[in-house]
C-alpha cells in the first residue's frame, strides 16, 4: 500500500470540505479551491479527516492513491496555511526590497505565482546568477578552457 496514500489528512478548524460526485471543494481562510478527483479512488471525509482508498493493488490504481491524497493534502494546506517559498536573488537587476541576498515571497493560497518568478530569471550554471530556491545548489560548469591556453 502507498505509504503517502494511506496517511489521513487532518483538516484544521476554520476550513470547510465538501466532496460529492468525484468533485472535492475546500474552503478556508485564505480562500477556495475546487477540482475534480479521479471517480476510482474511494474517498471519504469523517468528522475532521480525509481518508483515500484505492479499490485494487493494479498498477494504476497505485499510482492514483498517493497522486490523489497529496492533491488533496495540498489543497488544504493551500486554504489553511498558504504555499510560500523562500528564494535567493544573486545577481539579479530586478528592483524590489530585499534583506541582504534573500527575498520572500508569500503567495496567497495556491503556488503558480512561485514558479512564474522562477521563470524571471533561471540559476544559471557559469556565474551563478539568477532566482533559485533557499538552499538550493547549482552545480558551476568551467567557461570555455580554449581562450585561457593562449
Amino acid at each position: 500500500m502507498s505509504r503517502i496514500g494511506r496517511m489521513p489528512i487532518e483538516i484544521p478548524a476554520g476550513v470547510t470540505v465538501t466532496y460529492d460526485n468525484h468533485h472535492m471543494n475546500v474552503k478556508g481562510p485564505k480562500g477556495e479551491l475546487s477540482r475534480d478527483l479521479h471517480p476510482d479512488m474511494n474517498i471519504t471525509v469523517e468528522g475532521n479527516t480525509i481518508t483515500v482508498a484505492r479499490p485494487s493493488d493494479n498498477k494504476a490504481h497505485r499510482s492514483l492513491h498517493g497522486l490523489t491524497r497529496a492533491l488533496v493534502a495540498n489543497m488544504v494546506t493551500g486554504v489553511s496555511e498558504g504555499f510560500t517559498k523562500t528564494l535567493e536573488i544573486n545577481g539579479v537587476g530586478y528592483r524590489a526590497a530585499k534583506q541582504g541576498n534573500k527575498l520572500a515571497l508569500t503567495l496567497g493560497f495556491s503556488h503558480p505565482v512561485e514558479m512564474e518568478a522562477r521563470k524571471w530569471r533561471k540559476p544559471e550554471p557559469y556565474k551563478g546568477k539568477g532566482i533559485r530556491y533557499e538552499g538550493e545548489v547549482v552545480r558551476r560548469k568551467a567557461g570555455k578552457a580554449g581562450a585561457k591556453g593562449k
